[in-house]
């Protein structure tokens, strides 16, 4: 038997739950065949048989398959349009308590970013982010909440001065803002959604799947939503037939669903 990169998607999908058919082949296959020379393997069954028998090896693996590119308030103007005309609709829509769901957050810079946002609004013992990404370890991240300084050089200057601490060369968010995030793995092409949202933000991770995954997945966004509820996307991606799918365009990077 040949052990090619179509065996090795359908090991991968046995092994993770996580379907690389899914993702654009070049891109990702480049990224898989770099990871596979770093360790002196011959082949991907050779892999294969790696991440089977190394956990560290395997965890290693799932974290450079998912792409961990993330910051505080990215595309500052499209946080301040949050913050001055979304999150009080949202409210004067649906009252204090929002069903915000920040789908594939990363290390949790999206999630804290929005219980921020939130914070201006809203006292924080009525804020609660449900935050999900498919890899296990940088959720782990997440939770630890300690970023660089370039990770939250965008976030407004009060809130940076109110919300994080110093330590050493980093910065880690306080445990009063990490305790507004639940976090859990969630695979955005295989698990259930979460019903009945009012705002759902997902940014800059779509641009990485096929034109037929990122449709399926802006659908099951749309029924996910209340009526009325909002999907907030990254500045790298637009919706090119949003009104098929069940939205109405806010503006470039706003959907809501009638």
């Amino acid at each position: 038997m040949a052990y090619d990169y179509e065996y090795f998607k359908k090991a991968v999908f046995d092994l993770t739950k996580i379907d690389l058919n899914a993702y654009k082949e070049k891109q990702m296959k480049r990224r898989i065949d770099t990871l596979i020379g770093k360790h002196n393997v011959k082949g991907y069954d050779e892999y294969v048989q790696l991440l089977k028998t190394d956990k560290e090896k395997f965890e290693e693996f799932v974290s450079y398959l998912t792409i961990n590119v993330s910051e505080f308030y990215r595309n500052p103007d499209q946080w301040e349009l949050m913050d001055k005309t979304i999150i009080p609709e949202l409210i004067s829509k649906f009252g204090n308590n929002l069903k915000v769901w920040s789908a594939a957050c990363s290390t949790g810079d999206e999630p804290y970013s929005l219980v921020m946002a939130l914070s201006r609004h809203l006292p924080l013992n009525q804020i609660k982010i449900f935050a999900t990404d498919i890899d296990k370890q940088i959720l782990e991240k997440a939770k630890m909440g300690l970023y660089n300084e370039k990770s939250i050089e965008n976030v407004p200057k009060d809130l940076k001065a109110k919300y994080f601490e110093k330590v050493g060369g980093s910065y880690r968010i306080k445990d009063e803002i990490k305790a507004r995030v639940e976090f859990k793995q969630h695979n955005l092409l295989k698990d259930t959604y979460p019903t009945d949202m009012h705002l759902i933000v997902c940014r800059n991770v779509l641009i990485y799947f096929t034109e037929e995954a990122k449709e399926e997945i802006f659908k099951k966004f749309c029924a996910s939503l209340k009526s009325k509820g909002i999907l907030f996307i990254g500045s790298t991606e637009q919706i090119i037939n949003y009104r098929e799918i069940g939205f109405q365009r806010k503006n470039s990077f706003y959907y809501d669903k009638p």
